[in-house]
């Protein structure tokens, strides 16, 4: 089956030929949402995932936000950036490696729990085998959570990311969960106040279950 049927040969491509490895060591490792947007996925991940439960963070950063006063069995990163895995106090295992190189995830089947997925998929170049492999990792039932906001690091979000308006990447992305063997796809966003001075960025989120037989 071809994962990518109907869309532009070009459509995963990225500007930078440069390896993400590399890229991304010379950024700074905060994220690009501010604090008000952060605060909301938080708020989010408090309501979804399940407490004691395997999360398991990709394409991992620095700050997984995930709420304080939970507890989970294991949280584990996978991304380029050793240091900022390594910044991150709540990952119990991390794993460096560019899943837009390689996007088998060396865990093992039903594993996990939860997904998250923050701020990311603008830069995933093959989303459906990421996705596909998600699905593989998660138990049955668990979850993916994907979010993310209006901005994104030109060099390395991919040509359809940036030709898309808001509403149509949300389309996007419900049909490439599908094909990777999610089940039905929920959207939403949050939108700061006007008069919010610390919150700018609004936040857009979708959730899918892995079924039961993939």
């Amino acid at each position: 089956m071809n994962d990518l049927h109907g869309f532009h040969p070009h459509s995963f491509t990225v500007a930078s030929a440069e390896s993400d490895t590399l890229f991304y060591s010379r950024r700074p490792t905060g994220p690009l949402l501010d604090q008000g947007a952060q605060t909301a996925i938080t708020a989010l991940y408090r309501t979804l995932l399940p407490e004691d439960g395997n999360i398991l963070d990709l394409m991992a950063g620095p700050d997984s936000h995930l709420p304080p006063d939970m507890e989970f069995d294991s949280v584990i990163g996978i991304g380029v950036n050793a240091q900022a895995l390594d910044a991150n106090t709540r990952l119990t295992d991390r794993v460096v490696e560019d899943i837009n190189e390689t996007p088998d995830l060396p865990l093992a089947d039903e594993s996990m729990d939860a997904a998250l997925v923050c701020d990311v998929v603008p830069y995933l170049r093959q989303p459906v085998q990421v996705f596909r492999e998600i699905a593989r990792v998660l138990q049955p039932g668990g979850l993916i959570i994907i979010t993310y906001g209006t901005r994104f690091i030109p060099q390395k979000a991919t040509a359809l990311w940036q030709a898309l308006e808001p509403d149509d990447r949300g389309r996007m992305l419900g049909v490439l969960l599908q094909r990777a063997g999610f089940g039905p796809v929920d959207t939403g966003s949050v939108t700061p106040a006007p008069e919010d001075m610390f919150w700018k960025d609004a936040v857009m989120a979708l959730t899918a279950r892995r079924p039961d037989i993939l």
